[in-house]
């Protein structure tokens, strides 16, 4: 065992910080590195007693960082990212290192997933981390790189830019739309009540107040699945909706609006070779498949 005095970290400690930050709470850390959480508990009161801080206060739903957390952990993922770095292979000129991007699961799973690899192919040093989630990511603490999201951020020192405009339809099996066609009552597939306060799942209420939501779920691929096994009418983005064998669009009143999907990036990583080639290989791929994502039917209605 090295010596190392009581005021310097042990990097062993800061990991095992940076992972309590990343997931919330011991028992997600510890499955995350795969140890049992009173050695993640240990390694933290670790940190904290050689640092002289506090970093973090324990919640009823979780751990949250302090203001020296939160200081801390920011320091922490860069000796993260650099330690990851190191080990990557290539030149000082070819990006390297690990790139975390946060998108919504749809995005994620239906689209992201089967072309990013395509980078890391092209570049032997760069990884991935895709996350998909709804819930937003912060930027200064690390937890993303990268974060696609719908609307522009209104705060925060972050780079942002546009992406694409999603725009939306229903969609249903080919029963369910000739049902819709003769002016059937709509039965409808939406988000779940944790989540009814994301935007698409307030309008449709508002537009539809007394529907019955037949089917619930937190993401809209699960939606687009009980749509295609018949439950009802789900509210899609088109890439979503036009990708799904067996669903077709309905002719329901009004439309939908439109989204616009940005792209989200800390200021100092302008100059990150790895970030610059994820955004810049995100950003031609949006454009290269833009009418994915637009208003032009793709079939006609009944």
């Amino acid at each position: 065992m090295t010596d190392q005095t009581p005021n310097q970290p042990s990097w062993e400690d800061i990991r095992f910080f940076i992972a309590l930050a990343r997931h919330g709470s011991l028992a997600a850390a510890a499955r995350a590195l795969n140890v049992n959480h009173t050695t993640v508990a240990r390694r933290i009161a670790s940190l904290e007693q050689a640092l002289g801080a506090k970093l973090v206060e324990r919640r009823p739903d979780g751990f949250v960082l302090t203001a020296e957390g939160a200081h801390a952990v920011a320091s922490a993922h860069q000796m993260e990212a650099a330690a990851a770095t190191l080990a990557r292979p290539g030149t000082n000129d070819s990006p390297k290192g690990l790139v975390r991007i946060s998108a919504t699961p749809g995005l994620a799973l239906e689209f992201l997933s089967t072309r990013l690899p395509r980078l890391t192919a092209q570049h032997e040093g760069l990884d991935i981390e895709l996350s998909a989630s709804v819930r937003a990511v912060s930027l200064d603490l690390r937890e993303a790189d990268v974060a696609l999201r719908f609307g522009r951020p209104l705060d925060g020192d972050v780079i942002a830019r546009p992406l694409v405009t999603l725009a939306y339809g229903f969609y249903a099996t080919p029963q369910w739309q000739q049902r819709a066609a003769t002016g059937a009552t709509p039965v409808f597939v939406a988000f779940d009540e944790a989540n009814s306060s994301i935007a698409d799942a307030a309008w449709l209420m508002r537009c539809y107040p007394r529907a019955r939501l037949a089917f619930r779920a937190d993401n809209q691929l699960a939606q687009a699945a009980a749509a295609r096994a018949g439950a009802g009418i789900a509210m899609l983005p088109h890439f979503i909706g036009r990708s799904i064998d067996g669903l077709v669009p309905c002719a329901l009143e009004p439309l939908p609006p439109s989204r616009e999907l940005w792209m989200i990036t800390r200021p100092g990583d302008n100059k990150n070779l790895a970030v610059r080639a994820v955004t810049d290989f995100l950003t031609e791929a949006f454009a290269e498949e833009r009418a994915l994502f637009d208003a032009q039917q793709t079939s006609s209605m009944a």
